[in-house]
């Protein structure tokens, strides 16, 4: 193995250090090992040679071009060892507090399914007077809270809901409402800002019996929507249309105190005009696991039924839920800070005045920001630019930056702010947008492009 060889076999294996902990072992001998000169060309060295095969996908024998290899290296070139790594792709990457970890370990524990679990009953207590509302329930995921709480509403055969045409329910929940629940989702116009357009909702409701339509059961918001928040008196209009044709409606509060820190209000205030609500405790508030549902005391007995036999019982449950109660009584306080730190994003970019990215101050009202691609640079390419070290980066910035952003669609880039990123990496983040700004309206633009592009072959 020559030097230029062990120089790239080493650039990257050193990513591989903050993996999970067979990929941390196996990268730290191999880098010992090929430091101090060992060659791993020979057939001989098997354990390696296994290793690296599941690494890169490929049998790697006297050479590193068996290691370029797409899937190899778009797991390693955004999760590199040097530098400065920040992650806004979502906030489900938190990990939990020091404080949670504590009362996770101290939790006073049961069996949910059999008999109660004193933690996770305590959390349910909590959110149901928080909300104003019966009983709720301690479900493993946003997704099952959604999908128990339309099949507690609509019981029957040939019902429906009606949801925005965008909303997390319809978009990226599998459907499940329809394979699981056969209930029908019938889409309403959504704007930019979450609300589902009044009229086109009123004129998709089944108002009378007719044995061709199915029924209209309910109608499910979200809130916030993509950051956007909606206002009081918007869901009240909701509300009294919901009456009108005695519908009912189902709250997705995935980012719910999102929602209630900007709208500067109560938990209660928000879900008020809503017959069942869920909350995510791992979007956010910075929990490992969890989301919670809440309702009156029969729609929470239909929607615990629906968890069994979904597989969503959780026998000793109170570890999970102990980490919630702490984010109930920590985590909300301090979700103004990521708020804050989306808003300096937004305005950085304006006053950054690029060619390529820009976003807008006025639509960032929680902790997401959309940021727009001007130039009509593939978002993907986006992404692996601004993941990735760059040559002359260090000099320029002071450190590399590997930034790891979503995206959104094909045309921007979703950032979300979360209690892992501070108000200095904002400012990080800001540099590396301008570093990469300035790569793609340079002369250099093609040949940066091109290269990402024979990386990944």
């Amino acid at each position: 193995m020559n030097s230029q060889m062990r120089k790239l076999l080493l650039s990257n294996l050193q990513p591989l250090l903050c993996m999970k902990t067979f990929h941390r072992t196996a990268a730290a001998c191999l880098i010992h090992d090929i430091s101090c000169g060992k060659s791993y060309d020979q057939p001989c060295d098997r354990k390696h040679q296994r290793w690296l095969t599941r690494c890169s996908g490929k049998p790697i024998h006297g050479g590193l071009t068996q290691m370029e290899n797409k899937r190899y290296f778009s797991c390693t070139a955004n999760t590199m060892s040097s530098g400065r790594v920040i992650d806004i792709r979502s906030d489900t990457f938190t990990k939990p507090t020091p404080e949670m970890y504590k009362a996770m370990m101290n939790a006073e524990l049961g069996d949910d399914v059999y008999d109660g679990d004193p933690t996770a009953e305590k959390l349910q207590d909590t959110v149901a007077k928080m909300m104003k509302k019966e009983a709720a329930l301690f479900v493993p995921t946003g997704t099952m809270a959604n999908l128990v709480s339309i099949m507690a509403h609509c019981q029957g055969r040939g019902e429906e809901v009606l949801l925005g045409e965008e909303c997390h329910i319809l978009v990226w929940e599998q459907a499940g409402i329809s394979q699981i629940a056969n209930v029908n989702a019938r889409a309403v116009k959504t704007s930019p800002d979450g609300k589902l357009c009044l009229k086109d909702l009123e004129a998709k409701i089944r108002w009378r019996s007719d044995p061709h339509w199915p029924i209209t059961r309910l109608i499910c918001l979200e809130n916030t929507f993509s950051g956007r928040v909606l206002p009081l008196n918007y869901l009240k209009q909701v509300r009294e249309l919901a009456d009108k044709y005695n519908v009912k409606i189902h709250l997705d509060g995935a980012r719910l105190m999102n929602a209630v820190v900007a709208l500067g209000t109560t938990p209660d205030a928000v879900v008020q005009y809503c017959d069942s609500v869920s909350m995510c405790f791992s979007k956010g508030l910075g929990c490992p696991v969890g989301s919670i549902v809440a309702g009156d005391k029969d729609f929470i007995a239909r929607a615990l039924r629906h968890r069994k036999v979904l597989g969503g019982g959780m026998r000793q449950s109170g570890i999970l839920a102990a980490a919630a109660l702490v984010a109930l009584d920590k985590s909300v306080a301090r979700l103004h800070v990521d708020h804050d730190n989306a808003k300096k994003l937004a305005k950085g970019l304006v006053d950054m005045k690029s060619s390529v990215f820009t976003a807008d101050p006025q639509a960032v009202e929680t902790n997401m920001v959309i940021i727009q691609i001007q130039d009509g640079t593939n978002p993907m390419t986006v992404c692996q630019l601004l993941g990735n070290a760059h040559e002359g980066e260090e000099a320029a910035l002071g450190q590399p930056v590997h930034m790891k952003i979503f995206p959104f669609n094909g045309s921007s880039l979703r950032g979300t702010f979360h209690q892992d990123v501070s108000t200095d990496d904002v400012d990080w983040i800001l540099k590396k947008l301008k570093f990469v700004s300035d790569l793609l309206s340079g002369s250099e633009r093609e040949a940066v492009i091109n290269g990402l592009t024979k990386l990944s072959l």
